[in-house]
């Protein structure tokens, strides 16, 4: 090119064009960063065309892919349930059980309550066996409500040793007992509020069949409780059942009292046992058996 502007003879036989040289290589910017733009776009062109080429190539597998999952996981809920409740027989009401009903002690009366009579065992040919159910049902309710039905058995712990040294002192004539002088003895040690007077009177009604001496025992501070429970107690009891001190609180060192304790001698001196925790539904087998050992 000259520096008229005017083209020149080429020989490449190329179109001629004008060729400008910049001064200074920040004057291209505009034309670098158009590059780039349109480089951008191009790229954004060909992931465009790739993609809706897949979908349009692929158009009715993914669907079908969708809906097969789709109805493999509401196969898989049903399944499940099914198999939960498989093992139940849903055509039977549910029976209820003998500590559903609240107001009633036994499983035969739950099950009148509701409705359900207790199965009965097989008529036989034999005249004592040809009863009504509703009287056998009847039978086994009053035996399963029996008083023995619902007693339970006391925890016995047996020492293997003498008690202690120490002495009781009688409220009523305000005379003195060894401990280690009593034999096949009772010693009922009250606690503070223990509201057990219907305990007491089930401790010493079964002493008092037995022919055992026994005695309501209350430290200085429950001695006046102890009292009040004594004069609760039959004529009869009273008499069989004194009041004792124990000033030391040597038996409440010995056997902790926690709810109504029984301290049972028996035959031989050093054969100890005690009950702790007593209620007015115990069972006295274990009671009379540490009593006499």
């Amino acid at each position: 090119m000259n520096s008229g502007g005017e083209p020149e003879r080429d020989d490449t036989g190329l179109p001629p064009v004008d060729i400008e040289i910049p001064d200074d290589a920040r004057e291209l910017d505009r034309d670098v960063q158009a590059y780039y733009r349109e480089q951008r776009a191009e790229r954004r062109r060909l992931r465009h065309h790739r993609l809706h080429g897949r979908m349009a190539r692929d158009g009715i597998v993914l669907p079908l892919l969708a809906c097969c999952l789709v109805l493999a996981l509401i196969a898989g809920t049903l399944l499940t349930v099914f198999t939960a409740t498989s093992d139940q027989d849903l055509t039977r009401p549910p029976q209820p059980s003998a500590g559903t009903n609240r107001h009633s002690g036994s499983p035969a009366s739950a099950s009148t309550a509701s409705g359900h009579s207790a199965p009965s065992a097989p008529a036989s040919n034999s005249p004592a066996s040809g009863s009504s159910p509703s009287g056998s049902s009847t039978a086994s309710s009053s035996t399963a409500s029996s008083p023995a039905a619902l007693r339970r058995a006391p925890k016995v712990v047996h020492t293997g040793m003498p008690l202690p040294s120490g002495t009781l002192q009688l409220t009523a004539d305000g005379s003195t007992i060894r401990l280690r002088s009593l034999s096949q003895t009772m010693l009922v040690l009250v606690p503070a509020a223990c509201r057990c007077s219907a305990a007491v009177a089930g401790l010493a009604g079964i002493a008092a069949k037995q022919g055992v001496k026994t005695y309501l025992v209350g430290t200085p501070e429950t001695v006046a409780e102890v009292t009040i429970l004594h004069s609760g107690l039959a004529a009869s009891l009273q008499n069989a059942t004194p009041v004792a001190l124990d000033n030391q609180q040597v038996l409440a060192h010995y056997y902790p009292v926690r709810g109504l304790t029984a301290v049972m001698v028996g035959g031989l001196p050093h054969t100890v046992s005690y009950a702790r925790n007593l209620s007015a539904n115990e069972d006295p087998a274990l009671l009379l058996e540490a009593l006499t050992g």
